[in-house]
């Protein structure tokens, strides 16, 4: 059985060879070593009319460190990446990656379904913004499903999945197939098998799968 797989590019040339190698999905954005940032317009517009496979883009407009507080978007912030998503739909991109948090550490659902309506029709990923959220994990994926979202890309609250993956398994489970729960970081070919075996993710993310 062929296993989807979602692998994370930062240039046109590894989004071509990431399809070459069989990947299923593109996920574009820049500034990798911050944990990515929004690529530019003309990167979107080039990796979508080039790959024959979907492409979904990060949508993250600073990155400063990865904790809560890198993840709270005032509403200038928000209008800058709601333009920003407008980019994804202007060139054809599939879906969007997105996330956002209150002060306290849960699901900002404000400035979330201002980002899904900008978003729509494309899909929309929210991505490990989760992983460093304080909200109690099965309450956050409640308002995830809730608001709409396909999938969610997590580490299961940990550095590498593998790690995370009790909790991914869980988060598989309680999501019961009304959302994609996405296995990421840390995610390489030597360790998917074990992975797909203990959480039973249908979808893995990652920078080198396949």
């Amino acid at each position: 059985m062929k296993i989807f797989t979602e692998t994370c590019c930062t240039t046109l040339e590894e989004a071509l060879a990431a399809q070459a190698r069989g990947t299923s999905r593109i996920e574009l954005c820049v500034n990798l070593a911050v944990g990515g940032t929004t690529p530019p317009p003309e990167l979107i517009q080039d990796v979508v009319g080039a790959c024959s496979i979907p492409v979904n883009v990060l949508i993250r407009t600073t990155a400063r460190e990865f904790s809560t507080a890198d993840f709270v978007y005032d509403d200038e912030t928000v209008g800058r990446m709601v333009e920003e998503i407008g980019w994804c739909r202007k060139y054809g991109a599939a879906g969007v990656v997105i996330g956002a948090l209150n002060p306290d550490g849960s699901i900002d659902m404000e400035a979330m379904r201002r980002m899904i309506a900008a978003a729509r029709p494309l899909s929309v990923t929210f991505h490990r913004a989760f992983d460093v959220s304080t909200q109690d994990a099965s309450e956050a994926l409640e308002a995830i499903i809730g608001l709409g979202c396909e999938r969610l890309l997590t580490s299961g609250k940990e550095a590498t999945a593998w790690e995370g993956r009790d909790l991914i398994a869980r988060l598989v489970d309680q999501a019961g197939g009304r959302l994609i729960v996405m296995p990421g970081s840390g995610v390489k070919p030597h360790n998917l098998p074990a992975l797909l075996a203990a959480t039973h993710a249908t979808e893995f993310h990652g920078t080198s799968i396949p």
